[in-house]
């Protein structure tokens, strides 16, 4: 694990918004075995073989999951982004399926 992704994570505006970004975490982490971590563009990137799997991209009021090389896959109702990328906005109080997450993002990342 980066400790400079712990410190991001845990400087997140609000709690809520730092207990999801160390469920995402970790849901990358047992999702991609192996997986690197860094901060780039100022928000944690999680790569496989040195491409670029997901990010955590908080906001004001919301943290974005941003799953990359997503062309192919289905995704359900809720995420947004172009064939290549999609991501969805998480709120404060809405508790994320990570089961579904996790498997969107073994999907995506199954040929990097």
């Amino acid at each position: 694990m980066n400790p400079e992704v712990t410190a991001f994570i845990d400087n997140l505006n609000g709690q809520w918004q730092a207990e999801l970004g160390h469920k995402l975490r970790q849901m990358v982490q047992e999702t991609i075995p192996g997986v690197e971590e860094k901060i780039q563009y100022k928000k944690p990137h999680f790569l496989k073989n040195g491409q670029f799997a997901a990010v955590i991209s908080p906001s004001k009021d919301a943290i974005a999951f941003m799953i990359m090389n997503a062309e192919g896959i289905e995704f359900p109702k809720g995420f947004e982004g172009p064939a290549e990328r999609k991501w969805i906005k998480l709120k404060e109080g809405v508790e994320p399926d990570l089961a579904q997450l996790s498997n969107l993002l073994a999907q995506a990342s199954e040929s990097l």
